[in-house]
């Protein structure tokens, strides 16, 4: 039985930098509108840098999730894998750059590097200070949310919508854990 924690879904960025923080917005909704396999963490990442080195080291596949300046117009999915995210994040314009770089650098060096490791985000439209997404960002963070969703799927994961005060699913399930509020 492996110690390591099977998918680790990472939310980067800095919520004080407007769309910078779409990555932590994309993790908060998915831990509030999801429920997923309880081995698998979900986690807002923020600014930490190193200090997410021990959730990288221990996780067997990582999806980050964050900005990542792009050609296309802001708001556009982009999804980068395997060999292509240690330089995305390398020569990404953003404030918490450099600590995604030397995190995925670190785990590589202590040979802890995840099996698999996907980037996906949206382009900016403002990297400024201030608080909330642009436009462009917020109207497409559902789909970012979508893919997020569907890579985890890829890799085995299935993510179900939450079922809110015992509203049917389209599958016809309740949650009634929730309708009694033991969750």
């Amino acid at each position: 039985m492996s110690d390591r924690v099977p998918l680790l879904i990472l939310g980067l960025g800095n919520v004080l930098l407007g769309d910078d923080g779409v990555g932590s917005a994309a993790v908060a909704r998915l831990r509030d509108e999801y429920d997923y396999p309880g081995d698998v963490h979900v986690l807002d990442g923020g600014t930490l840098g190193l200090a997410l080195l021990p959730y990288v080291e221990e996780a067997e596949a990582v999806i980050l999730v964050d900005a990542i300046r792009d050609d296309g117009p802001a708001g556009t999915f982009v999804r980068l894998h395997g060999d292509d995210v240690p330089p995305a994040v390398a020569t990404r314009l953003s404030p918490h750059q450099v600590g995604v770089a030397d995190l995925l650098d670190g785990a590589r060096w202590r040979d802890r590097y995840p099996g698999r490791v996907a980037l996906l985000g949206l382009v900016p439209e403002s990297i400024d200070l201030g608080v909330g997404l642009s436009a462009p960002v917020a109207a497409n963070l559902d789909q970012l949310i979508g893919r997020v969703v569907d890579e985890a799927a890829a890799l085995g994961f299935l993510f179900l919508p939450k079922v809110e005060h015992g509203t049917p699913a389209a599958d016809g399930r309740v949650d009634v854990a929730r309708l009694v509020g033991m969750s």
